[in-house]
């Protein structure tokens, strides 16, 4: 008799919403909502549930991350009984059973109070560590109630640490919690672990402050990071930092906790920081380009901090990091440096928000269910989109009079970028997280002086964000200091540029001189190393200008009718599509 299989879907609601559907421990495919829904940030996986259908008409179990149901997140929460479970038995994916307590359903596992556990769980099953000690630098993970003073607490936790080993052995070595009251801050020892309790906003809610301040919004800390390379030391800049801890804990005076998780930057205390002018983009001042280049050097180095707490606390030499703090690509090579000197192996989750933790979940949850793991490659990569076959629909899908579908290959594709076209490809899976990869791409020439600037105005981007670049993998450690990695193909860290290398690409050479990368294979992604390596034939130069497949304010588009009204919204006029050697042409 054949095996039956073992199906699980791990979900994650709130912001970054999504699913990850495991077939006996190999993912089948994972993707957030905002891809399907197009609405930005969506909370609630609904249309991404639905998608399983294609794959399984029944699930074994359900795991579920997110944030916790009475924390008044921006998901749908329970109402009597879990939403998530109502729309799996209406689907039909899990049994129903009569008189079921809301809630209790045996094929639904709610795992939303260990939520850095489940970001834990996502890094080190990809890692390919053996045994490895978890660094969770979060925005807010899961309510914790802590007993203080006699009387109980509820805070969120912001930084832990956990010893990870297999199969699903995640003990809590440290952990700061964030209270919104006024508390008695202090640390202390409960159950063998030591958690700092205090009234002070985390690492990862000061860069959220500090990003409002520039102007953005709070989740948009990406924009902060590329603009605190325009800024300079400034005196006039107080320390974010508490000095007086052993700890990383933030200056209350200088960012401030509000209700229910979030906080401010309190610059009516200091002359310097309340500075404004009138009609003037908050971006262009230099207070604000200041206090976001204080912000990003003070932080990693105060992350940096916790993972030598980790390395002792832990006694391990492989440390994993994840959290919303792991998508930080200047601070990532930042550490590259510090960790060589001390003998420390870094691995960092390159779907770090809180999307990754519905794979944390299925995996983690597959672990208890089977009591074993093993590290299957399948994976340990990004393109985990669901599979599309357009052999069939892509005539009737350009079916227009403003659309032109022609034949193509990597040489007409070269001359078109070559002659200052923006191009983009649309090709296979779409990447999981928010790095585009080569199959959701915009391309451009990096030669061109004007490049970013010219991309950024057509994308409807600040003149500030800075773009990547995508290099043949032997050619990398000519262009680029990698600091000891052989690769980098998840575009994880912004990396300097060898000597007289970043004048040959400016277009995507940042303010300071660096370039965040992607290293690309033949056996990674084929027909995106084919267009890089004949590109390189024409030019010499081994790199193509690479960033995200949208326009500003949108999701990374999943499906080719997406990426046609992209086209049609945009001036972007081609689309190459390679498995098919067809180009798309919209004349705009």
């Amino acid at each position: 008799m054949k095996k039956k299989s073992l199906w699980i879907l791990g979900i994650t609601r709130g912001h970054n919403a999504g699913v990850c559907l495991l077939k006996d421990g190999k993912i089948i495919f994972s993707l957030e909502e905002e891809r399907l829904s197009r609405l930005k940030y969506d909370g609630s996986p609904f249309a991404t549930m639905s998608k399983v259908l294609e794959y399984t008409d029944t699930l074994d179990y359900i795991a579920i991350s997110g944030t916790d149901p009475v924390s008044n997140g921006p998901q749908i929460e329970f109402i009597g009984d879990n939403v998530y479970e109502g729309l799996a038995r209406k689907l039909g994916l899990i049994k129903t059973y009569k008189h079921l307590v809301p809630g209790q359903h045996p094929q639904v596992i709610d795992y939303g109070n260990i939520h850095h556990k489940l970001h834990a769980a996502t890094a080190f099953y990809r890692s390919g560590f053996s045994s490895a000690a978890a660094l969770i630098v979060d925005g807010a993970g899961s309510i914790k109630p802590l007993t203080i003073n006699g009387q109980e607490e509820f805070g969120w936790e912001v930084e832990s640490i956990l010893n990870c080993s297999y199969p699903n052995n995640f003990s809590t070595l440290y952990k700061h919690i964030g209270f919104r009251g006024n508390i008695i801050s202090g640390a202390f020892i409960n159950d063998s672990t030591e958690y700092i309790a205090t009234e002070r906003p985390g690492i990862v809610k000061a860069y959220e402050a500090v990003t409002e301040y520039c102007g953005f919004q709070g989740i948009e800390a990406g924009k902060t990071m590329g603009l605190s390379s325009y800024g300079k030391p400034n005196d006039k800049i107080p320390e974010i930092f508490d000095r007086t801890s052993t700890n990383p804990l933030v200056s209350r005076n200088l960012i401030t906790p509000m209700y229910p998780a979030s906080a401010i930057v309190n610059s009516s205390l200091y002359e310097y920081l309340d500075y404004e002018q009138e009609d003037v983009e908050l971006s262009l001042l230099e207070n604000r380009r200041d206090l976001a280049y204080a912000l990003q050097e003070e932080t990693q180095k105060e992350v940096f901090s916790l993972i030598r707490k980790a390395v002792e606390m832990s006694g391990q030499n492989n440390i994993v990091i994840s959290g919303g703090y792991g998508l930080n690509c200047v601070a990532n090579y930042y550490y590259l440096e510090e960790a060589k000197k001390e003998g420390i192996n870094i691995y960092v989750e390159p779907i770090s928000n809180d999307a990754g933790t519905a794979m944390g979940a299925a995996l983690y949850h597959h672990a208890i269910i089977t009591d074993m793991f093993s590290v299957d490659s399948d994976n340990n990569g990004l393109y985990l989109g669901p599979i599309y076959d357009y052999t069939n629909t892509i005539s009737t899908i350009c079916e227009s009079d403003n659309i032109e579908l022609t034949d193509t290959n990597t040489k007409d594709i070269v001359k078109l970028l070559r002659d200052k076209n923006i191009v983009s490809i649309f090709q296979g899976r779409s990447e999981n997280g928010p790095r585009a990869l080569g199959n959701r791409s915009i391309l451009f020439d990096p030669t061109f002086e004007d490049g970013k600037d010219f991309v950024n105005s057509v994308k409807h981007r600040e003149y500030f964000r800075p773009f990547a670049g995508s290099v043949l993998k032997e050619h990398a450690h000519e262009w680029f200091d990698l600091r000891g990695m052989e690769e980098s193909p998840h575009m994880m860290y912004a990396v300097n540029c060898q000597e007289g290398m970043g004048e040959k690409i400016p277009s995507i050479i940042h303010v300071d001189g660096t370039c965040r990368i992607q290293t690309v294979s033949k056996e990674q992604n084929n027909h995106f190393y084919e267009l890089i390596n004949e590109y390189y034939k024409e030019t010499g130069i081994p790199v193509l200008f690479n960033t995200s497949f949208n326009l500003a304010g949108e999701p990374l588009v999943e499906t080719l009718e997406d990426a046609i009204k992209t086209l049609v919204e945009s001036d972007i006029e081609y689309l190459y599509m390679p498995e098919y050697k067809k180009l798309i042409h919209i004349k705009n």
